[in-house]
């Protein structure tokens, strides 16, 4: 059985939330076990609706024939993919009040390091 794998998102910046969510998608699409962490700003990506479908990249992406960040988030939720919002993080950043997603948990690192196990990380 493929290792699970881990990825957390601290920056709530465009290209680090794009790319966790191909590493994401990638990973689920080939049977692996994903959990995607969010936190601090990352927590942005989580939110609904997603600040980063309004980025100006976004347009760049679809002219080069790039799925964006909202048809990631949806092809995400479609293979399986474990997406939690840190609650210390959203406090820390004061987005204690932010809406997320629908199917997005609110937890801690622990609960995101139990999820991995012995899997891999990738920090983003």
């Amino acid at each position: 059985m493929p290792r699970s794998l881990g990825i957390l998102l601290e920056s709530g910046g465009h290209p680090r939330g794009h790319y966790a969510l191909v590493a994401a998608a990638g990973a689920a699409a080939l049977g692996r076990s994903v959990t995607l962490f969010a936190t601090n700003q990352g927590c942005l990506l989580l939110a609904d609706p997603c600040p980063l479908t309004r980025d100006p990249r976004e347009a760049t992406l679809a002219a080069n024939g790039v799925a964006g960040i909202a048809a990631l988030l949806d092809a995400c939720a479609e293979l399986g993919v474990r997406r939690i919002a840190c609650e210390a993080g959203l406090r820390a950043e004061s987005l204690a009040d932010l809406p997320l997603a629908s199917g997005v948990e609110i937890a801690g690192i622990a609960t995101f390091l139990e999820a991995v196990g012995d899997g891999q990380m990738i920090t983003l």
